[in-house]
């Protein structure tokens, strides 16, 4: 291939990447996109109604642990207008837009906290569900979910055509859930749910914001015009002080959020790798990133002191320097979470025998089945030969039995023949015994039977 046909190639190569990848071809005029963001912003009237009942719907869900209700509540509730909303304002220097946004958004958060707080208050289910716990201690993936989430629901909201991207960025980023965990917090009094919970909601909105910020910027939506240079630069200076009030402490919780991962990723993987015991196992592991201390509690067989010792020499091997290694034996308790230890191993004990109950409680299933059937035949030929010997007098001694048909397929009926055997007192003439035939073809509801009368 000669400099010429590379040149061509890469220029080629070049346009088809550019056209695939183009969010310009399909992207709303600047009107367009500013009157749906600012007619998502507003929170009352209807939209505070929305917000209340979608609230009410998720605490629900997570007061009795339904993933499906939950959902349902994220795809109903009304809050991503006003957080797209500022970062919308701080892309194009409108700072009443931001002030209003931040209003309405502030009132939405209080309805929600006022009105999930007063659900857990009067709700007779005061037990913290796995759907709830998920939303009390934020991770680095909620603000990559954020972040990401927030890109694509404000291009969505560029485009020419409405698309379903903003439920689905809705349920992604889970602004209510967190709501609803910190009401919870406030209902019961669990400060630590309530300030973990809403810690994660700030992350969300934060993120949000600022992806739907840097898209506007990206596409260079036209600016808020100001007739007074003055108060151009004012408002575009109070806009620098929000954003970087908002963006840089929560970059810096990131920052954290990201370090608290990665020592927690290290510290599991060390604990997999290196503490294996022949007949000793880990029952419980406690993992404190911010005080960079593991505690890890053993049962089973005592290991010598001298080589758990030489166990934590390896620490800074894999770049856990500086860390706290405290390993407990049987009967060393501490400060040891005993009820969560037992809770952990009896659900240890329950994952490892759920196969063999399943099994146990599908054989018993079938016996039961068994038995049913085998009941309801018993019934089944006592009761038919009853019936004949009352409809025809001159019948007794009636047995109906059942056997296979092998010609049945040839002749399209059931391959299941039922038998009727009995005695008549008089001898039966074409016509009775047509009868009996026809009868027990409607009482069976079968098309194969056969009629053998002495």
């Amino acid at each position: 291939m000669t400099n010429v046909e590379k040149h061509r190639f890469w220029i080629n190569a070049k346009s088809m990447i550019g056209e695939r990848l183009s969010l310009t071809d399909s992207k709303a005029d600047d009107d367009v996109i500013d009157d749906r963001i600012r007619g998502d912003v507003q929170m009352k009237g209807p939209n505070l109604w929305i917000l209340m009942f979608a609230i009410l719907v998720a605490s629900i869900g997570l007061n009795v642990n339904s993933t499906a209700v939950i959902i349902g509540a994220m795809l109903i509730s009304p809050l991503m207008g006003p957080i797209m909303g500022i970062g919308y304002g701080a892309g194009i220097n409108d700072f009443t837009l931001i002030r209003s946004a931040f209003k309405n958004l502030a009132i939405a958060t209080l309805i929600a906290l006022l009105t999930s707080t007063l659900y857990f208050l009067i709700s007779p289910l005061d037990t913290a569900q796995s759907e709830l716990l998920a939303r009390t201690t934020p991770t680095v993936w909620d603000v990559m979910i954020a972040l990401f989430g927030g890109l694509a629901g404000i291009v969505a909201v560029t485009r020419k055509e409405k698309s379903n991207v903003i439920p689905g960025v809705a349920i992604a980023t889970a602004l209510m859930p967190p709501l609803c965990t910190a009401g919870f917090g406030l209902a019961t009094g669990n400060f630590s749910y309530f300030f973990g919970a809403f810690y994660l909601f700030t992350i969300n909105s934060v993120f949000i914001a600022l992806s739907s910020f840097l898209i506007i910027r990206i596409f260079h939506v036209s600016e808020k015009k100001y007739i007074d240079p003055k108060i151009a630069k004012r408002a575009q200076r109070y806009i620098a002080i929000v954003v970087i009030i908002t963006i840089l402490p929560s970059s810096y919780l990131a920052y954290q959020l990201v370090e608290h991962e990665v020592f927690r990723a290290k510290a599991s993987s060390f604990i997999s790798e290196h503490l294996k015991f022949k007949n000793t196992d880990v029952a419980q592991v406690k993992i404190d990133p911010e005080h960079h201390a593991v505690k890890v509690f053993l049962i089973g067989n005592h290991v010598p002191q001298s080589e758990l010792d030489n166990i934590s020499t390896r620490l800074a091997d894999t770049g856990l320097e500086n860390t706290k290694l405290k390993i407990y034996q049987n009967g060393e308790r501490e400060d040891v979470d005993v009820t969560t230890l037992k809770a952990e191993i009896v659900t240890d004990l329950y994952q490892t025998t759920k196969a063999d109950l399943a099994l146990k409680a599908q054989e018993v299933k079938d016996l039961k089945d068994q038995i049913r059937l085998l009941s309801s035949d018993r019934e089944y030929y006592t009761a038919i030969p009853n019936e004949l010997e009352t409809l025809f007098p001159k019948v007794n001694n009636v047995i109906l039995s059942r056997n296979y048909d092998s010609t049945a397929i040839d002749h399209n009926r059931s391959s299941n023949r039922l038998i009727l055997n009995a005695d008549a007192s008089k001898r039966l003439t074409r016509d009775e015994r047509k009868k009996i035939e026809t009868w027990l073809k409607i009482r069976t509801k079968s098309n194969n039977v056969k009629l053998i009368v002495n």
